[in-house]
């Protein structure tokens, strides 16, 4: 149905093998230096050196036109599929980076408004001050206890949390010390 006169383009079919091969260096070249190994033209690099192999064995150009939009369709596949095996493999575990923080208890330094444009609000987490967004509608004014729900780029949003003092926060003579000891007042 196809003859060569359709696939070969108007190329001698001796040039052939060098124009895969041709091919499959700039696919590689592109992959490398501007796509950033993301694996989206290295199948068919691949497979434009698999047909560029065929051409110089002089296989029919049906054969070499199969094996590289074939091969390299396959091979696109199978390595997508092993990209995300392996990334769903290694994904940071919970707990590890600034997602620590989601779910933890602290207080807040400054007011904290839910669109705070000017990123004055800020809360004190574990010992590490972090700006904070608040998660309702509500602001959350300084010194109320907040629990840390998600972690947006380098803020944190918070909700209150119904304990209204933080836990370094002196009320009534009582107090902890550096040893993280509760010590009395004199009355």
């Amino acid at each position: 149905m196809f003859g060569a006169d359709v696939l070969d383009l108007g190329i001698d079919i001796d040039v052939w093998p060098w124009v895969w091969l041709v091919v499959a260096v700039v696919f590689a070249v592109i992959e490398i230096s501007f796509v950033g190994g993301t694996f989206v033209l290295l199948p068919f690099a691949v497979s434009a050196f698999a047909a560029s192999l065929l051409g110089f064995s002089d296989a029919p150009i049906e054969a070499q036109w199969a094996v590289f939009v074939f091969g390299g369709a396959a091979l696109f596949v199978v390595a997508y599929r092993w990209v995300r095996r392996f990334i769903q493999r290694n994904d940071l575990p919970v707990g590890v980076g600034a997602d620590r923080l989601v779910g933890l208890v602290g207080f807040a330094t400054a007011d904290i408004s839910p669109f705070d444009v000017e990123r004055r609000g800020r809360v004190t987490v574990e010992g590490e001050v972090w700006a904070a967004l608040a998660a309702g509608a509500e602001p959350i004014a300084a010194g109320t206890s907040i629990r840390v729900v998600e972690v947006v780029g380098t803020r944190v949003v918070v909700e209150p949390m119904s304990s209204p003092a933080p836990p370094d926060v002196d009320s009534g003579g009582a107090g902890t010390t550096d040893a993280g000891t509760t010590e009395r007042s004199p009355e």
